[in-house]
């Protein structure tokens, strides 16, 4: 988050900087806007972010329509860095699928790590559709349900295509945390075996007795070594900067370490799948008698 805040503080010392030039103080300048003073203040100090709006009336009001087009191009950046999710799926779930599969169009070596959940490029479409129904209801979103799942599926073509290796790592919790029902879920696990004798496909587990190297606050994709996103319930962040992908990459190499893979890592997910048969279909146990 710091490059974000170092951003908005950024636009903000441009932004007291016009008002200076202009010869305005900040009460002046909010007479001039009507605005109350202290969004004068927040905004020069990089508490709030301006809008598009904002920057169009600060840039009249200090006689500097000159530096419009700088500030937006400045601001459009800073929301590339944090977009919230209602922004980022205003349009619906597909257009953002499509986004994002351009992305790794790009990019040759994919490294992900999830705690939490199955990613995207791995998910079945059952398993897919749940995630998209509670984004879709929690975000009161446009409901373009199966769209977004077919363009979900679409975007694991890439898997096939040469030039592309891909890397995942997931916790244990993964493979049980229940966001759709139990019958899907094997499904899933059954999908992930599978997906990881793909020959460009490294899948590691990390099983949950496992000492962990580094908390596992979230999951984060790593696009080669020029970006780094990172999913919130309320946001998507977009890291650029070289140390923050670097710190990621560290602890990429942490988490694949403690993981298990090949044999081990299928016989973790087939004891998963037992416990998920026993614990849920239990009469399936049962044999028929002589």
């Amino acid at each position: 988050m710091a490059n974000i805040r170092q951003a908005r503080e950024a636009l903000g010392a441009r932004l007291r900087e016009l008002r200076k030039d202009a010869g305005l103080n900040g009460k002046q300048l909010a007479q001039r806007l009507g605005w109350i003073a202290t969004k004068i203040s927040k905004i020069e100090l990089g508490k709030q972010t301006p809008t598009e709006a904002d920057l169009q009336q600060w840039a009249r009001a200090c006689d500097a329509a000159d530096q419009l087009p700088s500030l937006l191009a400045q601001l459009r950046s800073l929301e590339l860095a944090y977009a919230a999710w209602h922004r980022q799926l205003r349009a619906g779930t597909r257009d953002r699928q499509r986004q994002i599969a351009a992305i790794e169009a790009e990019t040759e070596l994919l490294r992900v790590f999830e705690p939490a959940t199955v990613p995207g490029l791995l998910q079945t479409r059952e398993y897919a559709r749940h995630l998209f129904a509670q984004a879709i209801a929690v975000h009161g979103v446009l409901d373009d349900l199966e769209a977004g799942v077919q363009a979900r599926m679409e975007r694991q073509e890439i898997l096939y295509r040469p030039g592309h290796r891909f890397h995942f790592v997931l916790c244990e919790s993964a493979l049980r945390n229940l966001m759709c029902p139990p019958e899907v879920m094997m499904g899933q696990i059954e999908r992930l075996v599978a997906s990881a004798t793909l020959p460009n496909v490294a899948l590691g587990v990390i099983p949950w007795t496992a000492r962990l190297p580094k908390t596992p606050v979230h999951g984060f994709w790593l696009y080669g070594e020029q970006l780094v996103t990172v999913e919130t319930f309320a946001a998507e962040l977009s890291l650029i900067q070289p140390e923050e992908i670097a710190l990621y990459g560290k602890i990429f190499d942490l988490m694949h370490k403690t993981a298990v893979y090949g044999k081990q890592a299928r016989a973790l997910m087939t004891r998963v799948l037992d416990d998920l048969a026993t614990t849920f279909f239990p009469e399936d146990e049962q044999q028929p008698g002589p």
